[in-house]
């Protein structure tokens, strides 16, 4: 079956930059961040590692942490590291995983299992499917997968926004409309009722439609 929303995300051991993990053990109990690239020194990738090592600090704050996967060795990924900071001006601080023999790509479902057990000799046009960003959660599952095309980078200034509204969704009973960013007004859910409402949302709120209640974001 594929990998869904809330499915719980697989678990591996794998070499990284920063040595060996082990994934669930190395998200704690906090929120992660995993996104794939197919392959080193490739130019798109280069650009997206060096933006998310500029974004780490904003991500941290969110008790979140960041981990790149190219399906290429750690002593490549080493060497392409100086690449992204001489270009991009940004040092890569989080742990890459290397995926040498395809299988952290394959438990993923971003290449299929008949792919091989190696990475030497395929080029990034092969590994073109490995361009996921999984966001998971405290619990392990995962909340949000985001599938590009090779060609395309990543805006990971949405996934930092996307970041913000899973946090306060998973704390406090509210949705977020369309384009939120943090600290604009949020939905009360159709299931609340106007009673269970006064109670949670004291400042009240704007009843645009019986199923479509704002109110200022919780604090």
């Amino acid at each position: 079956m594929p990998l869904r929303i809330n499915d719980t995300a697989p678990d591996f051991t794998a070499e990284t930059t920063q040595g060996t993990i082990h994934f669930h053990e190395w998200i704690g109990d906090g929120w992660a961040i995993l996104f794939s690239h197919p392959k080193d020194f490739t130019p798109v990738c280069t650009t997206e590692l060096g933006y998310m090592a500029r974004l780490e600090p904003e991500f941290a704050k969110r008790n979140t942490k960041i981990i790149g996967l190219s399906v290429d060795p750690v002593t490549s990924h080493g060497k392409w590291a100086s690449d992204i900071e001489e270009t991009q001006g940004h040092k890569v601080n989080f742990p890459m995983i290397g995926d040498p023999e395809l299988k952290v790509a394959k438990l993923y479902e971003m290449l299929p299992a008949d792919a091989g057990d190696t990475s030497e000799g395929r080029t990034a046009a092969t590994n073109a499917t490995v361009r996921t960003v999984f966001v998971i959660g405290p619990d392990k599952k995962i909340k949000l997968m985001l599938i590009y095309p090779m060609n395309t980078g990543r805006n990971f200034n949405e996934v930092l926004r996307v970041l913000d509204s899973l946090q306060l969704t998973a704390t406090h009973k509210v949705a977020t409309p369309v384009n939120w960013q943090n600290g604009d007004d949020v939905i009360i859910p159709p299931a609340i009722s106007n009673d269970e409402a006064a109670k949670m949302f004291p400042g009240g709120w704007k009843t645009l439609k019986p199923y479509l209640r704002v109110t200022p974001q919780p604090k």
